[in-house]
């Protein structure tokens, strides 16, 4: 039976004895193409966006569109906004967006997921500020399917006594 193991330094000799390799933790490396862009898809509902950042003037372009053309509501361009606040880079980045499915709402949510693992790719030492804010999980909730029997998915027909 082994010997009993009270400190790390034990557990490290241990480990050593037993040829086991320990990997050392290693910093994330950025993650950029041939022409410096960071690519990372960003889902929300049933929205998906594919998303390009690189360094530039804070320009943000969604299907060919500038954001206030095609995100016409104020709330909905600080959605997109956000991840940019909270890495503390507003006006660093230029945004190329290309999105599909779902309604406005759902589009800004999966522009924003995609913008945010972006940044964390293009500079890995925002992934904390971004990972605390929630950014960088994909918001699971969908719309629950209609049932038989029922007029939505849990509202029921108007019940009659007579």
């Amino acid at each position: 039976m082994a010997d009993q193991v009270n400190s790390l330094e034990d557990l490290k000799d241990a480990v050593a004895e037993e040829g086991v390799v320990t990997e050392i933790e290693t910093p994330r490396e950025p993650v950029r193409d041939e022409l410096g862009r960071s690519y990372a898809t960003g889902k929300r509902k049933d929205a998906v966006a594919r998303v390009w950042i690189k360094p530039g003037s804070g320009k943000v372009v969604v299907n060919g569109k500038e954001m206030k053309v095609y995100f016409a509501r104020p709330v909905l361009q600080l959605i997109l906004n956000q991840p940019f606040q909270v890495a503390g880079v507003e006006g660093e980045f230029d945004v190329y967006a290309t999105v599909k499915g779902g309604g406005l709402t759902g589009q800004a949510g999966a522009v924003k997921h995609g913008i945010s693992k972006a940044l964390q790719l293009y500079d890995p030492s925002l992934r904390g500020a971004l990972k605390a804010a929630g950014f960088l999980t994909r918001d699971s909730r969908v719309v629950e399917r209609k049932k038989y029997g029922k007029r939505k998915a849990r509202r029921s027909f108007q019940f009659s006594k007579r």
